[in-house]
């Protein structure tokens, strides 16, 4: 009998033969069996602390221009109902907003309080509790899955070049990341395929793998890294998988955040547009995007034109699916009295419950379920009513 290898154990094994497998389901073998259900999440992990007071500003709050002279001087901004403006940067995304396709949560934020540690906030985020874990790393969208039935090997995937901890868990999750290579001649792969003959799953495991390799999907050999996992992710949720999970960097905007945020707004739009052209019509109308992130930021800009780690922000919701078109919020207002802590959007909602609830409207699971397995600690409350 084998001793089974973690997935971390067989990358490092494959970078000693010269031969990256970060792309290949040889990890999580896949059987392309039928679909589970009929519905798609995509969750998107924004890691550095989006600001949502930029993304999504509150310029009906008299105390916004006070808290930041400088990042929005020129008032410029898209109005979206009256109080609030979207970043000039997510200007691609305002057909998605008319259409109703396109929406935010504000004030949000993970039970995370005070460290304002990127390391403690990103594992609240990721393992989906009301505590930080010490080193748990069982991800909170796996223990969805593990709530499903029908789940097969390729019904969700964790995409991109680092770890997507929100899926680690029991349950099956195939890995793919771009740019990666199986890296093997004809005669190695010959012999691959002679050692794997007398086990199908492994056979047919590295069949998949060839396909999912950049060497021979033409859809992940175009564009930057963003652009690639969503035209991946589209093509995989177009078939049997109906999860997929990546992360989008570049939001710690301690500094320039005029030139920086502008950037990663930018990276985030093409992104969406990429999933909903590749997606279709059809399934872009079955699906539900959200957009996370470990914590917000100061609500005062600080000397160097950006802001600081801080508490609540903003969750950006897209796709067919949802009922987009507004800023859901409980606005606690931004006087300094109002402020967590005199300087922190104060938080009005847990950041998992509108997740939550999206869950439940696509797949159905139990109220019970999702405040105890999926989310300990967790009070849905109210449904915010965020899906169709």
């Amino acid at each position: 009998m084998h001793a089974k290898l973690s997935r971390r154990q067989l990358l490092t094994r494959a970078s000693v033969v010269g031969c990256s497998l970060a792309a290949s389901p040889l990890l999580t073998p896949v059987t392309f069996a039928s679909a589970p259900w009929d519905t798609r999440l995509v969750v998107i992990i924004l890691r550095g602390g989006m600001d949502g007071l930029d993304v999504v500003r509150p310029v009906g709050d008299p105390a916004f221009a006070v808290l930041r002279p400088g990042l929005n001087a020129s008032g410029s901004g898209l109005d979206l109902d009256g109080f609030f403006a979207l970043h000039p940067a997510l200007a691609p995304l305002m057909p998605l907003w008319r259409a109703q396709e396109l929406g935010f949560f504000h004030a949000v934020s993970t039970p995370y309080r005070d460290r304002r540690s990127h390391f403690d906030g990103q594992d609240m985020l990721e393992a989906g509790t009301d505590r930080v874990q010490g080193g748990v790393r069982d991800g909170w969208l796996n223990r969805m899955l593990q709530q499903v039935p029908g789940l097969q090997a390729d019904t969700a995937y964790a995409i991109g070049n680092n770890d997507v901890r929100v899926l680690d868990g029991s349950a099956p999750v195939a890995n793919w990341a771009p740019d990666a290579h199986l890296g093997l001649s004809p005669q190695a792969m010959r012999l691959a395929e002679l050692v794997m003959a007398d086990d199908p799953a492994l056979h047919a495991a590295l069949a998949e793998a060839q396909m999912l390799s950049t060497g021979t999907n033409p859809v992940a050999s175009k564009g930057r890294p963003h652009a690639k996992i969503a035209a991946f992710a589209a093509s995989r949720l177009q078939h049997d998988a109906r999860v997929a999970a990546f992360s989008l960097g570049g939001w710690d905007t301690h500094r320039r955040q005029d030139r920086n945020m502008a950037r990663s707004l930018r990276q985030l739009s093409e992104t969406l547009l990429t999933l909903r052209s590749g997606l279709g019509a059809d399934v872009w109308g079955k699906t539900a995007i959200v957009a996370m992130t470990e914590f917000g930021r100061t609500a005062r800009e600080n000397g160097s034109g950006g802001t600081d780690h801080g508490t609540a922000g903003a969750m950006i919701l897209a796709g067919g699916a949802v009922r987009g078109g507004q800023v859901y919020r409980e606005w606690p207002g931004l006087d300094t009295a109002a402020l967590y802590q005199e300087r922190d959007l104060m938080p009005t909602a847990d950041v998992r419950a509108p997740v939550a609830w999206i869950m439940r409207g696509l797949l159905g699971l139990d109220r019970a379920v999702l405040e105890g397995a999926v989310f300990p600690g967790l009070d849905l409350g109210a449904d915010p009513k965020v899906l169709r």
